[in-house]
């Protein structure tokens, strides 16, 4: 059985020792970037079961494509370091992974636009946080252009309005749901209360990964994702006592302690006023929350475009859309700023009526 290293570490090799001398002097790029556990680190043996071998990305120009692709089926070994070449999986047929291609076409494949030509809002908004970092993670080997360099460092982080707009957003979220922590509980509901403290526990671990200026991947690299952040070493250990709560005055103790310390992280910033970080009740009722609308507010107070102002506190499309289907399906993101676009325009019509 071959043994297992890094896929990052294993494309790497086979790129230099392999691919390399078989593109000989063309002018290239290459690199390991997409889908896959080991674009972020994290694949394991495991990992190796499905969709897993040497493979990379070959960027060169248009008229090289053919002969570069010809060249690569021709001399490619059967095996590299003890892994097959050529594999497939599910429903995906058996061949090699080297993909030969254009950084422009690969580029609108992945994205739906080239950020080279620069990158609107609407394309912030609509592209999700997982498909940057499929982008932004993994490793460029070679770059004799600088093309490809230069499209991931334009993706790199949010600008800074789009980046307060999008806290404004993380912190509203939380703050339409704290209280119901408290009310569900109060009616003997349980499951719902511990249902809506694990929502918020998701809530915070996205917000820090704003806070901390990362990109969030999805669901099944969250938490992984998560234990790379500052946050992780305060709050962690938290979180898990708030999800394995069994009553309420320990879920809302728990919560709060959550809460302020995202307060104070928040205004460790300096981005913004400072905001108080002391939680209270809410209004006249028996549940204790930060009430994190006064974060919401201060975010706001430094956006300044005004399209960005008037949309709805919606956030980003993967901070209010949680389908697979929609957030892996380029197709869609077009169509996701077309619905930027409108929320944009409708909401300045009304505030001119």
């Amino acid at each position: 059985m071959a043994r297992f290293v890094p896929g990052l570490e294993l494309s790497r090799a086979f790129y230099e020792e392999v691919i390399a001398p078989i593109v000989g002097d063309t002018r290239h790029a290459a690199a390991l970037l997409g889908t896959g556990s080991e674009i972020l680190g994290l694949d394991t043996q495991r990992s190796t079961d499905h969709g897993w071998g040497p493979r990379l990305q070959l960027f060169v120009e248009p008229d090289d494509v053919p002969a570069v692709s010809r060249a690569v089926e021709e001399a490619l070994p059967e095996r590299f370091q003890g892994w097959p070449t050529r594999f497939g999986w599910d429903a995906v047929p058996e061949s090699h992974h080297v993909v030969v291609t254009v950084v422009d076409d690969w580029l609108q494949e992945r994205l739906g636009f080239d950020p080279r030509r620069g990158i609107s809002a609407q394309n912030w908004l609509a592209t999700p946080q997982q498909v940057l970092l499929e982008i932004t993670r993994g490793a460029v080997f070679r770059d004799d252009v600088g093309e490809l360099t230069a499209a991931r460092e334009s993706l790199s982080w949010y600008p800074s309005e789009i980046w307060l707009w999008l806290l404004a957003c993380q912190w509203r979220r939380i703050d339409q749901e704290e209280p119901f922590i408290g009310r569900t509980a109060e009616v003997g509901d349980e499951l719902g209360s511990r249902v809506l403290a694990s929502r918020i526990v998701r809530d915070v671990i996205r917000l820090c990964f704003l806070q901390e200026r990362r990109y969030a991947p999805y669901s099944k690299w969250l938490g992984s994702g998560f234990r790379d952040l500052e946050a992780h070493a305060e709050l962690g250990g938290v979180l898990l006592d708030l999800l394995a709560a069994r009553d309420y005055g320990s879920r809302e103790a728990l919560h709060i302690a959550v809460v302020e310390a995202l307060a104070a992280r928040h205004n460790a910033l300096g981005v913004t006023a400072r905001v108080d970080e002391m939680s209270g009740r809410f209004y006249d009722r028996p549940y204790r929350v930060l009430g994190s609308d006064r974060f919401v507010d201060a975010c706001l107070e430094q956006v300044s475009d005004p399209w960005l102002r008037s949309l709805p506190l919606t956030g980003g499309i993967d901070q209010f859309v949680d389908s697979t289907d929609v957030l892996s399906n380029t197709e869609v993101f077009p169509t996701a700023g077309a619905l930027f676009q409108a929320w944009g325009r409708a909401e300045k019509t009304a505030g001119r009526e």
